[in-house]
C-alpha cells in the first residue's frame, strides 16, 4: 500500500505535466501493399518517434516511456524514495514560501529543477543545441548512410526499373531546428539523386516532418522546384497543433466535460478503458457540480497566480528547449508564448535562452510567418501538392480550444490550411451550407455538415478522413499519399485513388489498425465519435438549463447502475 501511494504521487505529478505539455506521436511504419509501381524513390519523414541515445548508447528519456519513471526494475526507472524526495522539494515551497508569504519565485526554481532531472538527457542546452552527446542511433546513421549511397531500386521481370515503397527513410533528431535540419534533409536529398542517377525525387512528410519539410522548401526553393516531383502531408502542425500551442501561451484550462470525451476517445482507439459506467458517474459529477468545487480554490485564487510561472517552469524542463516543437506553436500564439515561457523583454531567462530564442525568432520569419507563400510557390513552380487532414476526435482536455474539430492534435482548419469548420457542438449553419451549396460549392461540403474544403489552400488536392486520429496511419492513406508524391501528373480528387474527398475509415477488425478500409462518406456512416458532445447539456445558461441538465445525468447516471446490476445478474 505505501509503495502504490508512492507511486500515485509520482503519476498525479507528472500527469499534471504532460497534461500541459503533450506532444505529438509518431505514425507507426506500415508497409504500403498497393501493387503500384514508382518510377522515382520516395523519401518519407515522419514525427518525434525515433528513438534518440546518448553518448553511450543509451535511449534518452521520452515521454512515451512516462510509465518507466514508476518502476525500477530495469534500472531505468527512478527510485520511488527520489520521487517522493522531488514531491517533497516541490510542495515545501509552494506551501511555506507560495501560500503562507505569497513568493512563487522558490516554487517555480524548484518546480523547474526537480521535473528536469526526469527529463535531463532529452533536453538542449540554452542555445537549443543537443548536449550529452544525444541524438540518432548509430544504427539508424548507418541505414541511412546505406540508403543514400546505394540505389535501392529493384526490376521486374520485364526490366522495368521501379522503386521500393517505405525504403527512403530521413531520419533526424525531431528537437532540433528546423532550419538545421532542412539543410541536412537537402543533402539526404542530393544523395539519393546521385546514388539511383534519378533528376526527382517524391517526398511524404508527417507531423513534426512537415515543419521541416516547408523550412526546406523556404530555404530551397530552386533545389525543390528541380528536384521534388510530388509533396504529400498527412497530420500536417506547420500552421500549428492546438495540442502545444494552447497550452504554452495560457489557453490552458481544466474541463471535466472534455476529459470525460478524451477517456471514451481512448477507450475506442484501445489505449486504455476505464469503463462507461465511470465515465457515466463522472459525467454525473461533473454536471452536479461535485467536480467544479474541489477545485474552485484553485481555479479563482491561485490560477491566475501561477499559470505564467509554472508553465515556464515545465516549458524548460521538458519539451521546450526543442525548437521542433516550437515549431507547432501557430503565428497567433508564438509571441505570447514567447512571454509565457522566457519572460517579458528584458527579463533574465530571455537573456539566459538567448541562444535559442534567436533560433525560434529566425524560424518564425523564415517559416511560420509565410507559410501560405512558401506553398503557393512550391506549387507554382511545378511540384505536386497534397494534403491529408483527419479528425473525429478532440483535442486534450487542457486545451481551451477542445471544441474545435481535430484529429487530437491539430484542429482540421490548420491541418488542412484553411477549410471551415463547425465545432464538435455545431455543425456549419444550415444556412450557410445552403448558400454554398447554391453557389456551387456543393461538392466541398461534408456530409456530416463540419467542413467546407473550398477554402482550404489547396482545395482539389485535399482530402479528409473521418474516424482516423493524427498518430493512426492506415494502408489507404499510404497509397493516397504515395501517388501524390510520385505520379507523373497531378493527383486531385477527381483523379486520386480514393473514393471521395470525404472519407471514413471503418475497422472490421478494431483490434488491428492494418484491418480497416477508407469508404466514402455518407449521412448515414458519417457518425463516428466516441461520444455525443451536447452545448446545452455540456454548457447549460440559465437557472433551468443547468437544474435539466443536473436531473438528466443523474438519470443517466441511475439507469447505469441498473444495466450494471443486470448484467452481473446475468
Amino acid at each position: 500500500m505505501k509503495n502504490i501511494f508512492k507511486k500515485s504521487l509520482a503519476l498525479v505529478l507528472i500527469f499534471a505535466m504532460l497534461l500541459s505539455l503533450s506532444a505529438p506521436a509518431t505514425a507507426k511504419d506500415t508497409q504500403w501493399i498497393s501493387q503500384s509501381r514508382s518510377d522515382i524513390p520516395v523519401i518519407r519523414i515522419s514525427g518525434d518517434g525515433e528513438k534518440l541515445v546518448d553518448e553511450n548508447g543509451k535511449k534518452v528519456f521520452h515521454y512515451k516511456d512516462i510509465a518507466s519513471v514508476l518502476k525500477n526494475d530495469d534500472g531505468n526507472g527512478l527510485d520511488s524514495r527520489k520521487i517522493l524526495e522531488a514531491i517533497a522539494n516541490i510542495l515545501e515551497p509552494f506551501l511555506l514560501d507560495g501560500i503562507l508569504r505569497n513568493n512563487w519565485e522558490p516554487y517555480y526554481e524548484n518546480l523547474q529543477k526537480e521535473i528536469t532531472k526526469l527529463f535531463e538527457n532529452s533536453l538542449l542546452d540554452k542555445n537549443g543545441n543537443p548536449q550529452y552527446g544525444t541524438g540518432l542511433r548509430p544504427e539508424r546513421i548507418e541505414k541511412m548512410n546505406r540508403t543514400r549511397h546505394n540505389d535501392q531500386c529493384w526490376h521486374t521481370e520485364e526490366g522495368t526499373k521501379y522503386y521500393v515503397h517505405d525504403r527512403y527513410w530521413f531520419y533526424y533528431d525531431w528537437r532540433i531546428d528546423p532550419i538545421e535540419t532542412a539543410a541536412q534533409f537537402k543533402s539526404f536529398v542530393d544523395d539519393i539523386l546521385a546514388s539511383t542517377g534519378c533528376k526527382q525525387v517524391g517526398v511524404i512528410a508527417s507531423c513534426l516532418g512537415t515543419n521541416i519539410v516547408t523550412a526546406y522548401l523556404a530555404l530551397y526553393p530552386e533545389h525543390a522546384a528541380a528536384h521534388i516531383r510530388g509533396i504529400a502531408y498527412d497530420g500536417s502542425v506547420v500552421s500549428g497543433a492546438e495540442i502545444i500551442s494552447d497550452p504554452i501561451s495560457g489557453k490552458f484550462t481544466v474541463d471535466f466535460t472534455a476529459i470525460i470525451r478524451t477517456l471514451r476517445d481512448c477507450g475506442a482507439i484501445g489505449l486504455f478503458d476505464v469503463g462507461e459506467f465511470v465515465n457515466i458517474t463522472l459525467e454525473m459529477l461533473d454536471r452536479t457540480g461535485v467536480l467544479d468545487s474541489t477545485l474552485i480554490f484553485v481555479k479563482y485564487t491561485l490560477y491566475n497566480k501561477l499559470v505564467k510561472g509554472v508553465t515556464s517552469a515545465l516549458a524548460l524542463s521538458t519539451f521546450f528547449t526543442w525548437p521542433n516543437y516550437w515549431a507547432c506553436v501557430s503565428k497567433e500564439d508564438y509571441p505570447i508564448a514567447k512571454e509565457y515561457v522566457f519572460g517579458p523583454e528584458g527579463s533574465e531567462k530571455r537573456s539566459e535562452y538567448a541562444g535559442l530564442i534567436a533560433k525560434l525568432d529566425n524560424y518564425d520569419k523564415t517559416v511560420r510567418q509565410r507559410v501560405p507563400e512558401i506553398l503557393k510557390t512550391t506549387v507554382e513552380n511545378g511540384v505536386h501538392f497534397g494534403v491529408v487532414s483527419k479528425y473525429g476526435f478532440q483535442t486534450l482536455p487542457t486545451c481551451k480550444t477542445n471544441y474545435l474539430v481535430s484529429d487530437q492534435f491539430a484542429s482540421v482548419k490548420r491541418s488542412s490550411f484553411g477549410a471551415t469548420t463547425g465545432t464538435i457542438y455545431k455543425d456549419l449553419p444550415a444556412d450557410y451550407l445552403k448558400e454554398r451549396a447554391a453557389a456551387g460549392y456543393g461538392e466541398y461540403l461534408s456530409p456530416d455538415g463540419q467542413i467546407d474544403a473550398s477554402t482550404c489552400m489547396f482545395p482539389e488536392s485535399t482530402w479528409f478522413i473521418k474516424n482516423s486520429t493524427h498518430s493512426n496511419w492506415s494502408d489507404w492513406e499510404l497509397r493516397l499519399l504515395y501517388d501524390i508524391a510520385s505520379s507523373k501528373e497531378a493527383v486531385t480528387v477527381g483523379t486520386g485513388c480514393w473514393p471521395s474527398r470525404f472519407t471514413v475509415l471503418t475497422y472490421t477488425d478494431p483490434d488491428n489498425d492494418d484491418d480497416g478500409e477508407v469508404v466514402a462518406m455518407t449521412p448515414e456512416n458519417c457518425d463516428t465519435e466516441n461520444w455525443e458532445a451536447n452545448d446545452e447539456l455540456d454548457n447549460p445558461t440559465g437557472f433551468f438549463g443547468r437544474i435539466r441538465a443536473v436531473f438528466l445525468s443523474l438519470f443517466l447516471w441511475i439507469k447505469g447502475i441498473f444495466e450494471n446490476l443486470f448484467n452481473s445478474a446475468g
